[in-house]
């Protein structure tokens, strides 16, 4: 992994580097119709948050990777969580040949 300085200065790694405008925010999710997934990486407990109540409580131009850090595992508790754009599903792909 290595750490790369943005524009502004700012130190980032490259293991997970933004798209284009960096990452995707609420209002970028409201637009799109997108709900937020978001998982505890010590249970494994999910959920799907509408974004109408997140940009309300945050603001439409937070990001959603950071929305994680305000949450709190409903299962256990913990506040070990990941967020990111709930996509729509396309269902079980598999190949068999």
């Amino acid at each position: 992994m290595r750490i790369m300085t943005n524009s502004r200065g700012t130190r980032r790694s490259d293991a997970h580097p933004p798209g284009p405008d960096g990452p995707a925010t609420l209002a970028d999710l409201a637009r799109a119709g997108v709900a937020v997934f978001c998982w505890c990486d010590r249970c494994g407990h999910s959920a799907i948050l509408d974004t109408a109540p997140l940009i309300a409580q945050l603001g439409p131009g937070f990001a959603v990777p950071r929305i994680a850090t305000r949450l709190r595992c409903g299962g256990c508790g913990a506040r070990d969580a990941a967020t990111r754009p709930a996509w729509p599903s396309l269902g079980q792909v598999a190949r068999h040949d």
